[in-house]
């Protein structure tokens, strides 16, 4: 897997091939792979992450003395540490995907056709896939396992900032795949914080056959501008939290002071409220105060700051910001249509959220919001792969295709057409 070494002098275009031939070795023994064998690679990994849990510790903590030293921000300190709990659900989630069924070879819709063939689609995986992340390690472990059980090759390229924590548990997966006899090649890690590298790996189409980027902005732009490789991707998690004149009070409390501040630096955080006016005197100056004794600065339009005159200005980047930070915008509207043209012209169409006890109005917001995930009546904090009962999830993705909101296994695969005859031939 490469992770022993801290670091590795090279050509970036002549290594990146290395790893994408052996990649491509290892996609084609992961086709031939039973379930069975995945499976005890995908446990065998988590009862090492488990039994590695000091050495992961001690490296992690290498990671945020470097963070710290280097002034990262909060919310990315906060992604990159890691602590008992955190490595017991990375272990947890592979044995939720070892728990998951095999779609690998799944045929579905087998129908003969007049000329007496019969025709379906088989599910497949991708072939190998390149990852660039930053900051959490436990997405190593993520991808390495709904790869593996979607039975792709994949190579791995964490941010810099915690190289060695993922390289220590780039360890661990090695040692699963080897002890259940599949080639350690099926999960590599880029044994490089050098830049040249990402540029290599977005360039190689021969040898990858998607690219998920996961993490800030300015990652995911340059991904989909330099990438030669279809990427699955999304910019941004600008979620909405819409309280509708007709929501019931408690809810709506909870459900906004959860979205909020369960969570900061993740992208399904809210960052813009919603709020009807004929509620809004009766619920926003509670919601506030709750929020303020998480510390959260709110940034508010003109009738918002009448109603909680702490909150401060916003402007007109406010509405279009996802913040990963204790800050929230608000924003009282008319109703439904307002809001739904709030969060259409400012949203990122990542996860967004109607707090009502009106079927109408919740099947009107389930409609005409274009976004990933559209949630009635529960907290964009839901928007989460291993809530999803997807085990775990490789990224959220934005895009229309080929997968949309949390990808997991069944995200890492594609279909081809299968055709059964009995010497058919065609007239």
């Amino acid at each position: 897997m490469n992770a022993n070494a801290e670091t590795v002098a090279f050509d970036a275009d002549t290594y990146m091939a290395g790893l994408g031939v052996a990649a491509r070795a290892a996609a084609a023994a992961l086709v031939r792979a039973e379930t069975a064998q995945k499976n005890r690679a995908l446990l065998g990994i988590a009862e090492a992450l488990s039994a590695a849990a000091p050495e992961l510790l001690a490296a992690n903590e290498k990671d945020l003395a470097a963070g710290r030293e280097n002034q990262l921000a909060p919310a990315l300190l906060d992604r990159l540490e890691l602590t008992p709990a955190r490595i017991e659900a990375m272990a947890q989630g592979l044995r939720d995907i070892a728990a998951l069924p095999d779609p690998i070879g799944a045929i579905s819709d087998l129908a003969y056709r007049p000329s007496g063939i019969q025709v379906g689609r088989m599910r497949v995986p991708l072939g190998v896939i390149g990852i660039i992340y930053e900051s959490r390690p436990n997405v190593t472990a993520d991808a390495a396992g709904l790869c593996l059980k979607a039975g792709n090759a994949t190579i791995l390229r964490g941010g810099s900032e915690a190289f060695t924590s993922n390289c220590a548990i780039g360890r661990c997966i090695t040692r699963g795949l080897t002890e259940a006899g599949l080639p350690a090649s099926a999960v590599q890690l880029i044994a490089s914080t050098d830049r040249a590298a990402v540029g290599a790996l977005l360039r190689m189409r021969e040898y990858v056959d998607v690219i998920v980027p996961r993490g800030g902005r300015g990652l995911i732009e340059r991904v989909a501008e330099e990438s030669r490789v279809p990427v699955i991707k999304h910019f941004d998690g600008n979620c909405h939290v819409y309280i509708d004149a007709r929501a019931d009070r408690r809810k709506a409390v909870e459900i906004a002071v959860n979205a909020k501040t369960r969570r900061y630096g993740v992208c399904n955080a809210m960052e813009t409220l919603l709020i009807a006016e004929s509620v809004a005197a009766a619920l926003l100056p509670e919601i506030a105060s709750r929020l303020f004794e998480h510390g959260v600065e709110l940034r508010g339009c003109e009738r918002t700051r009448e109603l909680v005159p702490q909150a401060l200005a916003a402007d007109e980047q406010d509405w279009y910001t996802e913040y990963l930070a204790p800050v929230l915008a608000v924003r009282v509207v008319e109703g439904l249509d307002t809001a739904i043209a709030h969060v259409e012209k400012y949203g990122s169409h990542h996860t967004d959220a109607i707090v009502t006890e009106d079927i109408d109005r919740a099947q009107r917001f389930l409609r005409e919001v274009d976004s990933s995930s559209v949630m009635v009546n529960a907290s964009t904090a839901f928007a989460d792969g291993y809530e999803y009962g997807l085990g775990a999830e490789i990224g959220i993705s934005t895009d229309k295709l080929h997968a949309r909101g949390p990808v997991g296994v069944i995200g890492l695969t594609t279909e081809k057409y299968v055709v059964f005859g009995a010497g058919h031939v065609r007239s």
